[in-house]
């Protein structure tokens, strides 16, 4: 007779002494250590892309991270690693800690094929509990493509594609334009099999 292996839970503060002597980033899912896959090139390289607007956002008061920067989302239970996220002002931190950030406006997600049906379900759901979340964008790094998600002022979020080079994205939550080719510059996308 087999015995199921049980699962190992772990506290949020067990998981943090964890995380900073791993090699690799894993997330935090109300107990459970999931281990994170790697990027691509093209995942990096769009990442790269926004990081351009670091000193814009800077003038206007904002703080621009990229993917070493977690948020803790205390409704849910999770530190997740959001590939790109936008404070405004002060950033708040988790326990003090400056590696974990509360209060994200805006977050952005390049999809991977292997987490992009939770990218686009559970974890929008998780982030939409962030009560400074304004603004939500998920990247396609395989095709021109990008969904964003705005939240209006009575709490609803409205959704919008875009599909073309010639789009332009209002990022609502930080006041700014960016043409669909700025994200995708120096992207090379494989041929489509027929």
């Amino acid at each position: 007779m087999q015995t199921a292996e049980a699962k190992t839970r772990y506290t949020p503060e067990e998981y943090l002494a964890l995380e900073e002597q791993a090699e690799f980033k894993s997330e935090y899912h109300d107990g459970e250590i999931i281990p994170m896959a790697g990027g691509s090139f093209n995942h990096n390289e769009i990442i790269t892309n926004f990081c351009g607007l670091k000193a814009i956002l800077r003038q206007q008061g904002y703080h621009l991270f990229t993917n070493d920067v977690r948020v803790w989302i205390p409704k849910y239970q999770r530190f997740t690693y959001p590939d790109i996220l936008v404070t405004r002002g002060e950033s708040s931190h988790y326990q003090n800690r400056t590696d974990t950030l509360l209060n994200p406006s805006l977050i952005i997600e390049v999809l991977s094929k292997s987490i992009q049906d939770y990218d686009q379900g559970d974890k929008f759901k998780f982030y939409r509990s962030i009560p400074d979340l304004q603004e939500y964008l998920l990247i396609n790094q395989y095709d021109l493509e990008e969904k964003q998600y705005t939240k209006t002022d009575s709490d609803f979020w409205m959704f919008r594609a875009y599909e073309t080079a010639a789009d332009t994205i209002t990022l609502t939550s930080i006041d700014v334009e960016l043409a669909v080719t700025t994200i995708y510059e120096g992207i090379t996308f494989e041929p489509k099999q027929s």
